[in-house]
């Protein structure tokens, strides 16, 4: 999970009626955020805040959820949820929250998109408890290996993972998996991806070298994995942006290909700073964790919108 970190809260809103939903985690009071942006279709919010030369460095929530770049309107609904209860950056005057956020298309499945008050609901339900996995929240619509189309679409999802280091250091992470490529296993083979009847999982990365190019309407950007990694460790900005960077390590050892011009793949890093940590140390593990969450997400998944999961089509 990643509440393993104490005191980070994960909260989720979801209707798989309407396959979409939205994910909030909200860190304790002076958490450093960073984050690293790969691929070529991103939809964020407030992403520049957390850059290494910006000036704020604590995250008050973190957003992530679907319905493309309407869903980037929850992030208003999570900054009214931290005003009510005084969560913000301390100006002097008042107190501003610093929210940002990041979202996937499920447009293809979704019949409505979640805005301000479905990220408000989504931290109010935040807990430090376990928190759910699967088809749920921001993974609600999500899907994966669109490289033949609908039909051969699985289904991904929320999915989480952490490990203690040697030196007593969490680090886990949460992944919303809505990739244009495969999931695949600690061998390389597809757990779920790109299907078609009658020879099963294509492999597509090795599909795509043999096959004409993907027509453009067919690979629509619509694609996407945003990872959260969480961590106990005391980072600075510049030291949690390069855990950020490392973890996409773990995002390409899990999905294949990977970082394409369809997805918009965004890993944020998150550091409350109650122990002493090694950076290099904190971005071997979030890598690993990330990778491991990525997995995770579609072995916990469930059909939404006809959509199979990835054991039910192998």
């Amino acid at each position: 999970m990643l509440t393993d970190v104490v005191g980070v809260r994960v909260g989720h809103w979801s209707d798989p009626d309407a396959a979409t939903g939205c994910t909030a985690i909200i860190p304790p009071p002076g958490t450093v955020g960073a984050v690293d942006v790969r691929g070529g279709g991103p939809g964020t919010r407030e992403t520049d805040v957390l850059g290494p030369l910006a000036g704020a460095w604590e995250v008050s929530a973190l957003m992530l959820a679907g319905g493309s770049a309407h869903g980037l309107s929850t992030a208003s609904g999570a900054m009214r949820w931290c005003e009510e209860n005084g969560i913000g950056l301390d100006v002097g005057v008042a107190r501003v929250p610093i929210v940002p956020a990041a979202i996937i298309f499920d447009l293809g499945v979704a019949t409505r998109r979640p805005g301000a008050d479905e990220g408000y609901a989504a931290c109010a339900a935040a807990a430090d408890g376990p928190h759910a996995v699967g088809s749920v929240g921001a993974g609600t619509g999500a899907t994966v290996g669109k490289l033949l189309g609908r039909d051969g679409w699985c289904k991904g999802g929320v999915g989480a993972a952490s490990v203690v280091t040697l030196d007593g250091v969490t680090v886990a992470a949460l992944a919303v998996v809505n990739a244009f490529g495969d999931v695949v296993d600690e061998r390389g083979e597809v757990i779920a991806g790109a299907w078609q009847a009658g020879c099963g999982f294509v492999r597509a990365w090795e599909y795509a070298l043999t096959h004409p190019p993907v027509h453009p309407r067919l690979a629509a950007r619509a694609s996407t994995t945003l990872v959260c990694v969480a961590t106990d460790g005391r980072l600075t900005k510049a030291e949690a942006t390069h855990v950020a960077r490392m973890a996409h390590a773990g995002v390409c050892r899990a999905v294949s290909p990977v970082h394409t011009p369809f997805d918009g793949d965004v890993v944020f890093c998150l550091a409350t700073g109650a122990r002493p940590a090694a950076v290099t140390t904190a971005g071997i593990a979030a890598a690993e964790v990330s990778a491991r969450a990525i997995r995770h997400a579609v072995r916990c998944a469930t059909s939404v919108a006809g959509v199979p999961t990835g054991a039910e089509r192998g």
